[in-house]
């Protein structure tokens, strides 16, 4: 009986994890498709129609499933919060950067969010207890930040360098989000992705039209496909993954795309791209995915400290990412 009754569960492991995968696939790949996108498109306007594109779309599916957006002020405040911390920001930054950054090299600085949430844990809340695996994560994931972008600083090129901080400055962004947002309990996965997505866009699209005058602009073919692309399945689908997976896997458990998407992304970008990792940056990948995977992997149960119950935030958790 017991055989039986796992093979169910078994099954929804399995397809959860599939899931955890995909995840991972479509965000490693969303540099690739930033990286052929910024080519002939403007970052801001190119974030401006991801937003829009992703947050239409999902309208459209959660109108054909009968759902509805929440109408309270304060869940849409939340989904403000989210947009700016999540999307309008480091989306932006990233896009930017991408300009001349390798998409390679911004997937595996875009990974360590969960290091730069750490910190700002212990800066702020102080609620996370400090293990020796967390500090060993930390180290390792910080060498390898300093090994590819201290090697860029030494080199002395101005605009590579600006990039790669940019790139961090958008992980550390995601990192307090993370911490300081809340949770969409009892919403349906795609409410708060829609929600956020569509309050991207109010930010996003007004300045795409005073800024780069987006009408003016001729963009290449293998940008608008690289455009849709990144709105279809790397926002709009992805999001609908990322809190199904929140809500299944739970918010540590979903941390695990954070290292899957660095080697994808990687591998992506030079299959793409043609893109080379420098011995460097190769050392720099590996201490990444060493210190993330430390980061994010879920640590044994330990009885909660005066019996509250209270399920308090992990710096593993993480936020939608590119």
């Amino acid at each position: 009986m017991n055989t039986e009754a796992s093979h169910p569960q078994t099954q929804t492991i399995a397809i959860e994890l599939a899931l955890l995968v995909l995840l991972a696939t479509l965000w490693g790949g969303s540099y690739t498709f930033i990286k052929l996108g910024v080519a002939t498109i403007p970052p801001i306007t190119l974030i401006a129609a991801r937003t829009l594109i992703a947050g239409l779309l999902l309208l459209v599916v959660m109108h054909g499933r009968g759902l509805r957006l929440p109408k309270d002020a304060a869940t849409w405040r939340r989904f403000l919060y989210q947009a700016c911390l999540n999307s309008v920001i480091p989306w932006t930054l990233i896009a930017w950067a991408e300009r001349s950054l390798d998409a390679g090299l911004a997937t595996i600085l875009n990974s360590t969010s969960p290091i730069f949430a750490f910190f700002l844990t212990l800066a702020v809340t102080r609620h996370e207890a400090i293990s020796a695996r967390k500090l060993f994560g930390v180290a390792a994931g910080m060498a390898g930040i300093c090994l590819i972008v201290g090697v860029q600083a030494l080199a002395g090129l101005g605009e590579q360098l600006a990039a790669e901080i940019a790139t961090v400055v958008a992980t550390v962004c995601y990192a307090g989000g993370a911490i300081f947002s809340r949770g969409f309990k009892g919403l349906d996965p795609m409410a708060p992705a829609a929600g956020s997505l569509l309050c991207g866009a109010a930010i996003l699209v007004p300045i795409s039209l005073v800024v780069d005058q987006p009408w003016t602009l001729a963009p290449s073919m293998n940008s608008l496909s690289a455009l849709l692309a990144l709105a279809v399945f790397s926002t709009a689908l992805a999001f609908v993954i990322y809190f199904r997976l929140v809500q299944t896997l739970g918010s540590v458990g979903t941390t695990a795309q954070a290292y899957l998407r660095v080697p994808i992304g990687v591998a992506l970008g030079v299959a793409f791209l043609g893109e080379k990792l420098t011995p460097t940056a190769w050392i720099g990948l590996g201490c990444v995915v060493i210190g993330v995977a430390a980061m994010t992997l879920p640590a044994r149960k330990v009885a909660p400290l005066g019996g509250s119950g209270h399920v308090m935030f992990q710096p593993g958790d993480a936020p939608p990412r590119p």
